[in-house]
């Protein structure tokens, strides 16, 4: 077990303040979203990106060269330049017909 407090965020979703959706059809700029929200529901857990242990990113209707555009939208987040452990998971659909990626994260602090 990690030493410190964990903090588990829901699945964070391409939607900005308004709760309007960011980036349309593109995994590139939904996934950037997505991970800008993973951030804001850290900070509000007193976390940052480099607290984050574990990231799972869902994707509708995965293809094998989403990883590389995925890990490119990720990398800017992850300033030492080594991205936490994750796992991609290819999925039908998520909860609403719009959105393309969803991510959660798990961050230790403390």
């Amino acid at each position: 077990m990690l030493p410190g407090r964990a903090i588990y965020t829901a699945g964070q979703v391409s939607i900005d303040e308004r709760g309007a959706l960011v980036g349309g059809d593109d995994v590139s700029a939904q996934t950037a979203q997505a991970m800008r929200n993973v951030g804001l529901a850290l900070a509000a857990a007193g976390a940052s990106y480099t607290d984050i242990v574990k990231l799972t990113t869902y994707v509708v209707n995965y293809k094998p060269e989403h990883r590389a555009v995925i890990g490119k939208a990720r990398a800017p987040f992850f300033q030492s330049g080594a991205p936490p452990a994750s796992t991609l998971v290819g999925v039908a659909a998520l909860a609403l017909p719009e959105w393309l990626v969803e991510i959660e994260a798990v961050a230790i602090v403390g």
